[in-house]
């Protein structure tokens, strides 16, 4: 019986935390009406000089609603195929509309030279994959970070990185280095918090109080990882066509990726 009790107060519990999960999510989409998915842009399998590519990697763990996707879906697809129009609307880069999902599996990341991890304070790189990462890095890829706060998750990101990377050393970006000035100038920039902070009256998580542009450079000065920590550049190009998310956000998130895949594919 008094298995019965707690197996029957727990499910209880459950329910009442799934309902009011459930209520905050539809205030949520109240505010943030998703797009409707039409599915893949027509012009999927069209030739061109630039893809969106996201990594699929393995989780060190996964919670809440991606806990069954895994924390490399987190935003996808809409955030993807979102920044594609704004590259295509702001820049002469003959993109396709329509994003690639790579791994560090097989050899199809190296048909990409411009890749996009999201939330790799989840990640757990065996040892082959992280090296297959630091080949993908040599032979000229460039790998942009993004959405990951605080001590615990930067922790988790640089273990699985040095699985690879033990020789190099993550710096801080100068206001002066030229990814913050190839196309548009980033002197000055603020820090994008998460949709999950709406409505924004604080912008961090956890306590990744202060936004971090850092990099990986190989040995001419490249930088090869582009790594941006305590903000979210994902969600802001999911929610840009909101009426209530704040302009001033998205137009640093598009600004900011735009640089860092010019300067990706011209130096």
């Amino acid at each position: 019986m008094r298995k019965l009790l707690t197996i029957a107060a727990f499910v209880s519990a459950l329910a009442g935390s799934v309902w009011a999960y459930q209520r905050g999510f539809r205030e949520f989409r109240r505010l943030f009406p998703d797009s409707e998915d039409t599915g893949p842009p027509v012009d999927a399998g069209v030739k061109a000089e630039f893809y969106f590519a996201r990594l699929r990697y393995p989780n060190v763990r996964a919670t809440g609603m991606w806990a069954m996707r895994g924390s490399w879906t987190v935003d996808y697809p809409k955030a993807d195929r979102q920044f594609l129009q704004g590259v295509r609307r702001l820049t002469r880069i003959d993109s396709n509309s329509m994003e690639r999902i790579v791994d560090l599996v097989s050899d199809d990341i190296y048909n990409y030279p411009w890749v996009y991890v999201v939330e790799p304070g989840h990640w757990d790189l065996p040892e082959s994959q992280a090296k297959k990462l630091r080949e993908f890095i040599d032979r000229g890829g460039f790998l942009f970070t993004d959405d990951f706060h605080g001590t615990m998750e930067w922790e988790l990101f640089t273990e699985s990185l040095n699985k690879g990377f033990a020789d190099r050393t993550i710096v801080d970006i100068e206001d002066s280095d030229p990814i913050f000035h190839v196309l548009y100038d980033l002197e000055h920039r603020m820090q994008v918090p998460g949709i999950v902070n709406y409505p924004f009256t604080k912008t961090y998580e956890y306590d990744g109080f202060e936004p971090k542009w850092r990099a990986v450079r190989d040995d001419k000065g490249r930088i090869v990882i582009g790594i941006c920590h305590n903000m979210d550049q994902g969600d802001a190009w999911e929610w840009a066509d909101s009426p209530n998310y704040p302009e001033k956000y998205a137009s640093q998130a598009y600004r900011t990726a735009i640089n860092y895949i010019i300067y990706a594919m011209t130096h």
